[in-house]
Formats: structure tokens, sequence, C-alpha cells
């Protein structure tokens, strides 16, 4: 009797048009150090190699999305290996978190550190760097693959060919600007991007990894390849006949049973769907902001006097501060921020800027466990009135939250539309705080929202404080 197995065809893909292929000779390599790739991994290599009329790949951007432990990470150690072996490229290999990276590394490294099994691979080895966060294989023929957890700067000083981004639904915008001029001078003139990964969770944003999947569906870029497993509602979760559509490595090296029994029987209905049928809903992001409400709310004419405070916010992880202020006049509240900055340099110049301007302002409202204590005493310190300070509790910045987004669905805002600040507002998510339902502004992955938190505490500052300045004052100068 024929053993069932998943389904080797993807449930949607998109496929530019090719000349040629090396993914037949890199399937034969990998199979020959013992990573036989599956038909849909064959498949997909296939087109990863394709080459159009100038000898260049036709997909310069190529996506999987496939349920987990299907197999994603050995398609990229077959894609990997053969790059590096055959045709000298240079590989920056990215995922989410230093752990993946770093298991990455240890299995693409196997095959060129065992001399033993792999004389051949061994004898290409110039240099296998082990050191933490830096890991690397580079070799005699020019070929290298560099491995980071990504972040703000860790693409910084690389020039590769091909970058490969792992657990891609929690890239974000701002690493991506950061990965794609390690392309721009690439030795051998034929970049790739690869990125592979599963459907967000409600707490992920997950903007790239959404924005080329919604292309790919549009299938109007020639030049954008996308493989997909998936089923389009949660459905039924328990229809066994999903499980094997959906998971090529089912029957393969993905036990039925296993799914059955430990997934099926502990996992609620929509994680099930999200994570075993890759299901994408794009209800499921937590998303705090919408994007047309906030935009409609810019303005280039802001008032110029009015009650005015300031809202501060440190970073959680102690690396930046934002400063924030709002000017109340009638109805409308105007926001901004004043600065974003490293503490890398401390703080007096903020203790200073805020001690000029506080007599003019209703109220200073500081949160941040880095940092808030110790610039409220050196403002008190420095003569600032005990009324003019705030550090506000949990229930605080939890209405502050809520009022500034009920301020966004009623216009009762403004904005400059700064750029900073407009990232902040469009990649926000709700951050539980406590367990009574409450919640604050959150960030995904690498994203730092300070300035939108900041800008909450001055609106809820100018909203809240019965200290008011009789004399009207301009917002920022």
């Amino acid at each position: 009797m024929k053993r069932k197995t998943g389904n080797q065809s993807p449930t949607f893909c998109l496929i530019p048009e090719y000349i040629c292929t090396s993914g037949k000779a890199a399937g034969k390599m990998a199979t020959g150090y013992g990573l036989s790739p599956d038909v849909w991994q064959q498949n997909v290599l296939d087109v990863w190699l394709g080459r159009n009329e100038n000898d260049e790949y036709a997909a310069s951007r190529c996506g999987l999305l496939v349920p987990r432990q299907n197999g994603k990470n050995a398609i990229l150690e077959m894609r990997e290996l053969y790059g590096i072996a055959v045709l000298g490229e240079k590989f920056l290999h990215t995922a989410h978190q230093v752990k993946t990276s770093r298991k990455a590394f240890l299995r693409l490294a196997g095959f060129f550190e065992n001399k033993r099994k792999y004389p051949e691979l061994s004898e290409l080895v110039e240099n296998v760097r082990y050191t933490n966060g830096q890991e690397a294989i580079f070799l005699i023929n020019g070929g290298s693959v560099e491995f980071v957890a990504r972040s703000r700067g860790s693409a910084r000083g690389f020039t590769v060919d091909i970058v490969v981004c792992d657990e891609a639904q929690e890239f974000t915008d701002e690493q991506l600007e950061a990965l794609m001029p390690t392309m721009a001078a690439a030795a051998l003139g034929n970049p790739q991007i690869i990125l592979t990964g599963t459907p967000p969770n409600h707490n992920i944003p997950a903007d790239v990894f959404k924005r080329i999947r919604a292309e790919a569906y549009k299938g109007d870029d020639k030049t954008l390849s996308w493989h997909e497993w998936s089923v389009e509602d949660v459905g039924d979760v328990s229809d066994v006949r999903r499980w094997y559509e959906t998971n090529p490595a089912l029957g393969i090296r993905l036990a039925e049973d296993f799914v059955r029994n430990e997934e099926l029987n502990t996992m609620s209905e929509d994680g099930f769907a999200r994570e075993r049928l890759c299901w994408w809903s794009e209800g499921c992001i937590n998303t705090a902001i919408d994007d047309e409400e906030w935009d409609a709310l810019k303005t280039d004419e802001p008032p110029t006097g009015g009650k005015l405070a300031y809202g501060v916010k440190f970073a959680p992880d102690g690396s930046a501060v934002a400063l924030a202020a709002a000017l109340k006049n009638g109805g409308t509240v105007h926001v901004e921020v004043a600065e974003h900055r490293s503490l890398a340099q401390g703080t007096s110049w903020l203790v200073e800027w805020l001690l000029e301007r506080w007599r003019k302002s209703c109220v200073i409202v500081i949160d941040g466990l880095n940092g808030a204590s110790a610039l409220s005493e050196a403002l008190l310190d420095g003569g600032a009135a005990k009324k003019a300070v705030m550090l506000p509790r949990s229930g605080d910045v939890i209405t502050s939250s809520t009022m500034l987004i009920n301020a966004i669905k009623e216009r009762k805002l403004s904005h400059f539309g700064q750029p900073a600040l407009d990232m902040c507002a469009k990649n926000a998510v709700r951050r539980d705080i406590g367990n009574r339902g409450g919640w604050g502004f959150g960030g995904s992955g690498e994203i730092d929202v300070s300035p939108l938190e900041a800008v909450a505490l001055a609106h809820y500052g100018v909203l809240t404080s019965k200290r008011n300045p009789e004399r009207k004052q301009r917002l920022i100068r």
C-alpha cells in the first residue's frame, strides 16, 4: 500500500519565466550530502536558481510560505551549499532570533568541518568563524555565508550577493532598508533576496512579508517568485485532508499522529489553523492605529498658542528617549515629536531643554523604568515645580493610549506627518498591561514606538493637568 504523503504542489505560486536553471544540479549535490530534496523543494530550487536571457536570476525576490517543520531550513541549506561551494556566492543569512541564526550556522558548518565524511568540502574551507553573533563560513573560491540576528544595525558593513531572511514574518521595514544596500555592490552582479516564514500572529504586523505576499497575489511583478501552502479560512481544523493539502512533509518527516495528538488537542482552532494549516488572517494583527485615520489628521498649519504639555518616554531597554509636545487649542490637540535620541550621551541635554521650558507648560509627563525617576529628580533639583512633573502609574499609561486612539477616531488630533512618528503610528500594536484588559502601545521586533508613547503622554497631560499658565505659548520654541 502506497504511503500517504503531503501535497507537493503549492496551493498558490507565482513563477517568473526562466530559460535555464541550476536547480537540478543543486538538488543533486544536496542529495550527495544526505539532503535529498522532496519534490516540492526541488521545484522551488528550480525557480530560485532559474536564469533569464541575461544570465541573471529570473526571480530577484523569492518568497516561501509553508507551515513549520516542513523543510524550510533544509531548502535554505541546499541553496546556500550550492551557492557558496559551486557558484562562489556571498550570502548574508539573517533570522529574527540569535538562536535561530546559530542553529542554521551549525547545520551548514557541519558539511564543511567534517574532513572524514566530506573531504572535498573541507578542502574548500578558508576559515569557519564560531564567534557568537559573528558566525561565518569562508571558502577559498570566494564563496561565504555570514549569519546574523536582525537588528537596526546588524547589516552594516556587509557586501553580499544573496540575502536570506528566515522568520520573515518578523522582518521589519527598518531592517529591510538596512539590508538592501548590502547587495548594491555585489561582486557577481546578480543579487537575490529570499524570504521564508509562516503567517504572523496577532502581535506581529509583518509589514514586509505581508506586502510582498500581496504583490505576489497581484501578479504584476515579473521578477518575484512566491510559493505558498495555505488555507483561506480556519474551517474544519480536524479535517485530515486539509492537513495533507498544506503540509508537503506530512507522511515523510512530519507524523500524522503527532499533529492529531499533540497539536490539534492542545492548540486553539485559530492557532492550529495558523501554525499547521498556514492560515493567514488579515484581521489577526492587533494593530493599534488605522493608517488612513492617522494620515487624515496631517496638517501644515498647526495652532500657535494654547495649553502646552510635554511627554517623555524612555525605551524599555534604556537605549533611547523620545520627547514629544502637545498643544491644545479649542477642541483639538496638535502633537509632534521634538527629539528621539540615543542615551549613549546621557540625558543632560534633556534636563537643560525641559528646565528652559517647564514654566510655559502645564505638565511634563515622564515614563520608562530606565530613566524616568532620575529625570524627574533632576528637574525638581533644577527648580521645576513639583506639580509640573508627573510620573504616571500603569493606569495612567493605559488611559493615555485609549485617549489618543479616541482622539484619532474623533478627529480631535493633528500632527505634521513626521516620518519617524508616522512609522511608529503605522507599526504600533496593542501591548498588554496587567491582566485586566489594559493595554499600551508596543512595537514588533526591533521597532521602537517610544515617540508615539511620548506623544500619548503629552496628549494625556495637556488634557488632564489642572495646571495651566495664563499666557499663550508657542509649541516648541
